[in-house]
């Protein structure tokens, strides 16, 4: 662990060089009424931050860009220190208590939130919201045809089948320390003999071709819906929550009080099932996220009482 915060602070102390050095494209100079929103590289990330860019533009006057495509939650959390980006669309509990706090991982989902709400506020002068309403956390996932078969409703009932699965995990997971594969094997007590390493976007296809037996996904991955597979329930409460949830920094929100209202609105609103269908409309059926964020917010009614 103490090797891991090194590695992560000088990560953060080598970013904060570059990002200072040269802003993030198109931000030198934004004026004080633009808000610029921060997205990782991933649909999810990408569709909520057209949610959150949308509601804004709909209930003020404000400027609102898009600065996508960050590539990890150290890049996020720096463009946030060097006030480069005002809101992050989505950050997750598990993530930034192990990566930009440099703590234990918390198996408590509330204790986790609390947690991060007060270290943000207190260490950076920012406020983490309440979750959306849903996680992205590793999930342990079968077929629904393979589930009936041998009974499998939660992670320890593969304990009597696991010597003929065969099981499909990223290569990062099997090595990792804390919530990876040896700490997996130390809290539920049994192995799987049959492990095939691969890139976690292949996992879906694989199970669903019956190349795989079981795949360790993410669990708001639009595939499982699409793919009709199962996710087992994590029993023993082995992985760390993923809460989701988007951050501002408190200088912007005291400059535009009438932000923290319109933000909270978003609070609870999406489940993870919601965000698994939003996520395969973006990677199934090829919609732009803007699309995929305007659906959502006409069918639960945000555009609604203001004009």
């Amino acid at each position: 662990m103490k090797k891991t915060k090194r590695v992560i602070t000088i990560l953060i102390l080598s970013l904060s060089f570059i990002l200072g050095a040269c802003s993030l494209p198109g931000l030198s100079g934004a004026p004080e009424s633009t808000i610029r929103i921060g997205t990782l590289n991933t649909t999810e990330s990408q569709i909520m931050g057209q949610v959150v860019k949308q509601l804004i533009e709909h209930e003020t006057d404000l400027e609102v860009v898009l600065v996508n495509n960050l590539g990890s939650s150290i890049v996020q959390h720096q463009a946030m220190l060097d006030k480069q980006v005002d809101i992050m669309a989505t950050r997750y509990t598990g993530t930034d208590l192990s990566g930009a706090l440099g703590m234990e991982p918390v198996n408590d989902p509330d204790e986790a939130m609390k947690i991060v709400q007060k270290e943000f506020k207190e260490r950076w002068d920012q406020t983490w919201f309440d979750s959306y309403g849903f996680d992205n956390t590793y999930a342990f996932t079968v077929t629904k045809e393979l589930a009936e078969k041998y009974g499998l409703e939660k992670v320890s009932d593969l304990a009597d089948v696991a010597d003929k699965m065969r099981f499909g995990v990223d290569n990062s997971w099997i090595h990792r320390e804390g919530d990876g594969y040896q700490g997996f094997v130390k809290t539920y007590g049994f192995e799987f003999p049959k492990i095939y390493p691969m890139q976690i976007g292949l996992v879906y296809e694989a199970l669903a071709n019956d190349e795989m037996d079981v795949v360790l996904a993410y669990s708001s991955d639009g595939r499982i819906a699409a793919f009709n597979l199962k996710i087992l329930e994590d029993d023993k409460k082995f992985f760390p929550p993923y809460d989701t949830s988007l951050v501002a920094r408190n200088e912007v929100l005291r400059e535009h009080p009438e932000l923290e209202e319109i933000l909270n609105k978003l609070v609870g609103t999406i489940d993870t099932s919601k965000m698994q269908k939003m996520n395969y409309e973006a990677d199934g059926e090829k919609r732009e996220p803007a699309v995929v964020a305007q659906k959502f917010l006409e069918e639960h009614h945000f555009f609604e009482g203001v004009e």
